[in-house]
């Protein structure tokens, strides 16, 4: 790879002219999102405008599971939406699922269907345009080629996708002015075991419901039948020139810069955060947002975060299992739309070393079925007693097993952000704030709440304070409840948690599976406590409730904690408490078959053993996988690229030196034979770091199952920094001429 090549890409991006997409109008004036809102999916309204109102009816009575999907109800619907979709251009259906390789799969069938007529005793062969509901129930796609950690063979090959009812089907585009029509759906092996991360999302979602409305029903609500997780992901990534992307072989292959050294100016003056967005990137943006809106995807918010390049974009809180649907259709829609506007997105949580990654703040609560959220403290929450149960039963889930939800956001590129200084780190704590913290702590010492509100001022909702700004012109503002923890990895929010230690590139899924799954444990534990409490009254007094409560903050106060996580006195104080501080993937992945963990997801039915244990051995073998790529990567980079780079440098001082000595010159104190000595000296680190990674690679291949993580997550990783730190001193002294690939400045600039 050539100077020039770099050259060219910068101009490339330079000279490039920029994509303008038309906002669709409504008369004569631009459309309200409103009325673009959700107008390429089959929703609800679509479907009652076309079904038979017994139909119709059947069919909702089945999304609330209080019956089974028949046959003619799916024929039915199929055909309505078959019809919608093709008035839409679509050619093509596909059952679309979540497979645990972090991404999502689709196999594209047309509607296209032969049928044989006879006609005058002669049989003729005609086309047709259907779709069955045998069809739309379920497809048929290879289930040996996706992750299954040992549940099938390779020669066992059938699995099932099976529509997901409670998530709406969409259309998106096709080639040439097409369609697809694209069907929710999970995915399972010929025997039943879940393959997918949207089976178990499902499943610890029931039981979440199930558990919470049984402690509604002992407080006296009667009307509750279901209660939801709801969810809302801030979407962290950056956006590059793809010019420059394609001639970076590590970004390319990995997600990640292998080699590069900082930039003198980053992110440290903080200009970047919530500046104005570069024009290049908000057209980008606003493209991938028409589109989503038109997806029914609710976003929200969109803006620079710290690092350069780098943006974020947030929805409307919605069902979980639907805003992970919708998450990660805003990551395919956004790597899309970036490729049109000749950019690139990167989703990896490290993708750029000496700046920060990017997360995705996974924003968890639980709501009724009437829409009521369960953790809404209201303005005296002190009294209100059913957030406190409800609270104090998250707060034990977490203290109980934190050790699942480390394991839940553990990956080979989250490890390089997590405790970053930027991220929450691998100690899982609670932040409340100071108002609830004093709210517990008066509980369990059974004593009044201090007042927060100063005497003068008025106290406003949830139980905050107006802040006087001291200007006339200036309106007083209200502030909220609690402050926000940027370093703790599960905070609380006003009314809901924010798990922010949740990497850019994953589903969210799984961490709300596993949140889900001991949240719904500690609501039954709460549940039996409070029975137990109350004895034989009917319903539990407020003393048996705050007996439970008091009971239960006693129990979790080792997890809550209100300071600077990044701290060393965090760590010290963590393991005084007893809480685990996991800084290694293979370590973080076993917690998953720690007894107490395991019984947990099993007898709650969110695995059978073999799927747990399937999933333990999927991470390890993904995680070793992902260094042994980067290992061969880098070493690749440097071979081919860095070292050669290296010796004509050297070439072009030792020519220099030897110009200087025939013309009679002194070049012992040249500054041509200082620089040759220093990049000789760092050539040769560099070669025999090459070789010891080299090695090292070598070595994880020939182990066997697990133990390749446990080797590549200890020596892998260490020689891979080695090999880097050893390239970005070459990169520090080689004319930038010869360097062969884009830097930083390039790149983030």
């Amino acid at each position: 790879m050539s100077q020039q090549a770099r050259i060219n890409a910068v101009q490339d991006t330079v000279q490039r002219p920029g994509r303008s997409v038309d906002w669709p109008q409504t008369g004569n004036r631009p459309a309200y999102v409103s009325e673009i809102y959700g107008t390429n999916v089959f929703s609800l309204k679509n479907l009652q405008q076309t079904l038979p109102k017994p139909v119709y009816a059947r069919f909702i009575q089945q999304i609330k599971g209080r019956q089974t999907l028949d046959r003619p109800t799916a024929d039915a619907v199929a055909h309505a939406v078959k019809v919608w979709a093709m008035d839409r251009g679509a050619t093509h259906f596909t059952h679309w699922f979540q497979p645990q390789t972090g991404t999502t799969a689709e196999k594209h069938d047309s509607f296209l269907t032969l049928k044989t007529v006879i006609s005058g005793g002669i049989e003729e062969t005609t086309a047709i345009d259907a779709f069955s509901g045998s069809q739309l129930l379920q497809s048929e796609p290879d289930a040996s080629s996706f992750p299954n950690g040992g549940m099938r063979s390779t020669f066992e090959a059938r699995g099932y996708t099976i529509w997901d009812t409670t998530s709406p089907m969409f259309i998106r585009k096709g080639p040439h002015g097409t369609a697809i029509l694209y069907v929710p759906s999970v995915f399972i092996s010929y025997n039943g075991e879940a393959l997918d991360e949207k089976t178990i999302l499902l499943r610890s979602s029931e039981v979440l419901s199930n558990a919470a409305v049984k402690l509604l029903n002992l407080l006296g609500d009667k009307e509750t039948k279901r209660v939801y997780a709801t969810l809302g992901t801030e979407q962290e990534f950056f956006l590059i020139d793809r010019a420059l992307y394609n001639l970076r072989p590590d970004l390319k292959i990995t997600g990640r810069t292998l080699v590069g050294t900082v930039p003198p100016k980053h992110q440290q003056l903080d200009d970047h955060y919530f500046g104005q967005i570069p024009s290049r990137v908000l057209a980008a943006i606003s493209e991938a947002e028409l589109e989503l809106y038109k997806l029914g995807v609710p976003i929200k918010t969109r803006h620079n975060e710290v690092a350069p390049n780098q943006f974020e974009m947030a929805p409307i809180f919605e069902e979980a299992s639907v805003a992970v649907d919708h998450n990660l259709v805003l990551m395919e829609t956004l790597h899309q739309v970036a490729h049109r506007h000749k950019l690139k997105v990167l989703f990896h949580e490290k993708p750029f070393k000496g700046v920060n990654g990017s997360g995705k703040h996974c924003n968890w609560a639980m709501s009724t079925d009437s829409g009521d959220n369960l953790l809404d403290p209201t303005l005296k929450p002190e009294t209100n007693y059913r957030f406190l149960l409800f609270l104090v039963a998250v707060l034990d889930a977490v203290h109980k097993h934190g050790g699942l939800l480390r394991a839940s956001i553990a990956s080979a590129s989250n490890e390089h952000r997590l405790g970053a200084n930027e991220a929450p780190p691998g100690i899982v704590s609670a932040f409340l704030g100071e108002h609830l913290t004093e709210v517990l702590n008066s509980i369990e010492e059974n004593r009044d709440v201090r007042n927060f509100s100063q005497p003068h001022l008025q106290v406003v909702k949830v139980g905050g304070t107006v802040l006087d700004l001291k200007v006339s012109t200036l309106p007083q503002i209200a502030r909220d409840l609690t402050d926000r923890n940027r370093t703790s990895p599960f905070a609380f929010t006003g009314n809901k948690f924010e798990f922010r230690a949740v990497g850019s590139k994953q589903s969210p899924s799984f961490p709300v599976v596993l949140l889900n799954s001991a949240v719904a444990q500690s609501i039954t534990e709460v549940t039996e406590a409070l029975v137990k409490q109350k004895g034989n009254k009917p319903e539990p007094s407020i003393d048996d409730i705050l007996a439970v409560v008091r009971k239960f903050i006693a129990a979790s106060r080792n997890i809550r904690f209100e300071g600077n996580n990044y701290s060393d006195e965090w760590v010290k104080e963590a393991e005084k408490r007893g809480l685990p501080n996991i800084k290694s993937c293979p370590v973080a992945f076993r917690q998953l078959l720690e007894p107490e963990h395991a019984k947990l997801l099993t007898s709650l039915g969110i695995f059978t053993e073999g799927e747990l244990h399937s999933r333990f051995h999927i991470l390890m073998e993904k995680y070793a996988k992902d260094l042994v790529i980067e290992g061969n990567t880098l070493k690749n980079m440097i071979l081919q690229g860095v070292l050669p780079a290296a010796y004509n440098f050297k070439k072009e001082l030792a020519d220099s030196l030897n110009s200087q000595k025939n013309l009679g010159l002194d070049i012992e104190g040249s500054p041509e034979l200082s620089t040759l000595k220093k990049v000789s000296k760092l050539t040769a680190e560099l070669q025999q770091a090459v070789d010891k990674l080299s090695g090292i690679i070598d070595k994880v291949n020939g182990l066997e199952d697990e133990k390749q993580g446990d080797v590549a997550g200890t020596e892998l990783t260490v020689s891979l920094d080695e090999v880097r730190q050893a390239a970005d001193a070459l990169e520090v002294y080689i004319a930038d001429k010869q360097w062969p690939y884009p830097k930083y400045t390039e790149l983030l600039f």
